[in-house]
């Protein structure tokens, strides 16, 4: 890539397209894309790098004290837990509805991580 280019991507703060342009030429060439589908795959780089970079922000700014997950809950441990209101839970409608959720019980009952594998779950759903 010429310095000019490079230039323009790092005041336009493309740091994603920056990162894969010379493959993405190189795909271009080499498979005899047009311009419309070279520029597809190059801006859905882009967008790759910034949604990956806004998940690690969101995980950062949730404080989760450890890498929890749903497949990893002990469901036998605390049987008084619906299986399917917490996987309902994790769908995320709530979230979408602009509702809260209170996850209330004594300690030790699996709330903290049930509430981080939850929170884990949004980490696929797409932000653009």
């Amino acid at each position: 890539m010429n310095a000019k280019l490079a230039e323009c991507l790092k005041k336009l703060r493309l740091s994603g397209l920056a990162q894969t342009l010379e493959v993405r030429l190189q795909e271009a060439a080499a498979n005899r894309l047009d311009h419309a589908e070279f520029l597809e795959l190059a801006l859905a780089d882009e967008l790759a790098v910034r949604r990956e970079r806004q998940i690690a922000r969101g995980l950062k700014a949730a404080a989760f004290r450890e890498q929890k997950t749903l497949e990893e809950f002990h469901w036998d441990f605390n049987r008084s837990i619906k299986k399917k209101q917490i996987y309902d839970l994790a769908a995320g409608g709530f979230v979408r509805q602009h509702k809260d959720v209170l996850l209330a019980g004594p300690p030790g009952v699996g709330k903290s991580h049930l509430s981080q594998a939850i929170g884990r779950q949004f980490e696929v759903v797409p932000k653009f």
